[in-house]
């Protein structure tokens, strides 16, 4: 897309934050915007505040905008996030001053990876590759106290909570698997979707967390769902389920969950994504035992990079063209 003779070029602050590839990710993202865009590339959305002060348009890739920032920028027109989540923007803040933030929800940029991902924990989980490679490495045939811990997808019970895109790749996964799809959410999809996800059941949130054998997550974080997986909910887990969680790290009460796994409450957690990120050193999940974890590599693969950035950029060329942007958080 080419700048409109005459139209003045609008200013885009691209946000990176230093932990998913910082001022690097960020130069490369500049180069695919249109020519209608003048960008600016910082790692903080308050780095540079002339830039903000100019800024038409803030992509944001994981990094916090806030109320401040918002009312720094009077030009401001469009929030768009880099991503599916949105919880480090400040909605209230957009939406008094009628700023709509989008997302790249219907991209399906991220889908493919974070099912695979949310997979690769589980199954790391149930044949306990972790444990056993650490034992190798040091010489250590740790078959005999391992097998007791060793386990199975097939006929588990996968219970899914969100069934959105994500989720339901991940359940189409799991019937792959041979797995038993339970799922809770606001809304019971349609019975199309339930017949193709292997005769999915939507069920009440505890009930899902008292029958299934892996509890994945797949919703937004917001103040509704904050510490959704809190102690009192992580008790109602069976002692030989596993919980998941590849969406946002304040979904789940860690330290909660610490206690579960320290006490023997629950055999094991994969964690892809934490609060806050990066975690400190005093997080003690990161000690606990039974867990498989990694550094929110879910949405990060080179091919959903490109898919990301892509789909971001559309809906800002959009924008700049005068056509309505897709993905609109509560539109």
């Amino acid at each position: 897309m080419t700048a409109q003779e005459g139209v003045p070029p609008k200013n885009v602050l691209a946000v990176v934050a230093p932990h998913v590839g910082g001022r690097g990710a960020g130069a490369a993202l500049a180069t695919v915007f249109p020519d209608g865009a003048r960008v600016t590339v910082v790692e903080s959305a308050g780095e540079d505040p002339a830039a903000l002060r100019e800024a038409h348009v803030v992509v944001t890739a994981l990094a916090p905008v806030t109320a401040d920032h918002i009312a720094a920028a009077p030009h401001l027109e469009l929030v768009q996030c880099a991503s599916h989540g949105y919880d480090h923007v400040d909605l209230d803040a957009a939406r008094e001053r009628g700023v709509p933030v989008c997302t790249i929800g219907s991209s399906s940029a991220e889908h493919h990876n974070v099912a695979e991902q949310t997979f690769a924990l589980m199954l790391a989980l149930a044949k306990q590759l972790v444990p056993a490679h650490t034992a190798l490495t040091g010489a250590d045939w740790a078959l005999p106290r391992l097998q007791q811990s060793l386990t199975e997808l097939h006929g588990k019970t996968l219970g899914v909570v969100g069934l959105g895109r994500i989720g339901a790749e991940v359940a189409r996964r799991a019937v792959a698997f041979d797995m038993n799809v339970v799922y809770a959410g606001r809304r019971r999809v349609d019975p199309g979707t339930e017949a193709r996800l292997g005769g999915a059941r939507h069920v009440p949130l505890d009930e899902l967390l008292r029958t299934s054998d892996y509890v994945t997550l797949h919703v937004p974080l917001t103040d509704a769902t904050r510490h959704l997986l809190d102690a009192g909910r992580l008790a109602l887990l069976k002692p030989t389920a596993f919980v998941v969680n590849t969406a946002r790290g304040a979904l789940v009460d860690q330290d909660a969950l610490a206690d579960a796994l320290e006490s023997g409450a629950l055999a094991g957690a994969g964690v892809d994504v934490f609060d806050p990120e990066p975690p400190t050193s005093a997080l003690r999940l990161l000690k606990a035992p039974g867990v498989v974890l990694s550094p929110h590599v879910g949405g990060v693969t080179r091919e959903t990079l490109v898919r990301i950035a892509l789909a971001a950029v559309e809906n800002v060329a959009n924008h700049l063209a005068g056509e309505p942007p897709r993905d609109v958080v509560g539109g």
